[in-house]
């Protein structure tokens, strides 16, 4: 079964929450990203920004969706700053937040290439409340591959994902949802053939890619050149 993943339609831009830099920067930061809860309610502290947090709040006003972070496995253990950044905005915002959508293999995304991230794709599972309205949590969003797989597992589970907030991220990954402009820019440099067989290795066609990914893909020069670092990074 292959991670599942949904086109993006009008997906809002990811909610970034501070500066790569001072996130990263930060004494609690690797004890955190190795699963040291108490250090990640420190840099989350640090780090988080009321300013975002209201801005969130007022978009989604009416709704009172669930928070569900991506609890990530790194070389070192469990990353322990998505948790328990969801818990921060679930207290301040007085919104639900999960606790039982896991993923299930180690990708080891941090500090990877490109290619690795778009190789080895996080898989999910956990029960979804079929109707719900999610908004996903993460300490980091750089190609967004995480977050749309966890919003294809929510979505494909029978619920619905609204928005999405990072700690911290590059600033020009905040935009997941793919644009017709980029989608037709990789389809005409790499073909349908390639599509094709993206479809048969990863479970989905180049509509329901990131931005970042998409950009990423165009800039590589060639397809066998993609279908091979593809293979080799796995």
């Amino acid at each position: 079964m292959k991670p599942p993943r949904t086109p993006w339609g009008d997906f809002p831009c990811v909610l970034i929450h501070a500066q790569e830099s001072w996130v990263k920067q930060h004494p609690f930061y690797h004890a955190a990203k190795s699963g040291d809860g108490f250090a990640a309610i420190r840099l989350v502290i640090d780090t988080l920004n009321i300013q975002q947090v209201s801005a969130i709040g007022s978009l989604f006003a009416r709704h009172k969706p669930i928070l569900v972070s991506a609890h990530a496995y790194e070389r070192e253990g469990v990353n322990a700053i998505p948790e328990i950044f969801a818990e921060d905005m679930g207290n301040r915002l007085g919104w639900p937040v999960d606790s039982c959508v896991v993923q299930i293999n180690v990708v080891s995304h941090t500090g990877a290439d490109g290619f690795t991230r778009l190789a080895r794709q996080p898989e999910f599972d956990g029960p979804i409340q079929t109707g719900e309205e999610y908004v996903l949590v993460d300490d980091f969003v750089g190609m967004g591959g995480t977050l749309a797989n966890l919003r294809g597992y929510i979505e494909t589970h029978g619920g619905k994902v609204l928005a999405a907030v990072a700690l911290t991220g590059k600033p020009h990954s905040a935009q997941l949802n793919l644009t017709a402009a980029r989608l037709n820019e990789l389809r005409s440099k790499h073909g349908r053939e390639l599509e094709y067989w993206w479809h048969e290795r990863f479970g989905h066609a180049f509509d329901a890619l990131t931005e970042s990914e998409a950009r990423y893909l165009v800039r590589t020069p060639d397809a066998d050149t993609i279908r091979n670092r593809i293979i080799a990074a796995e």
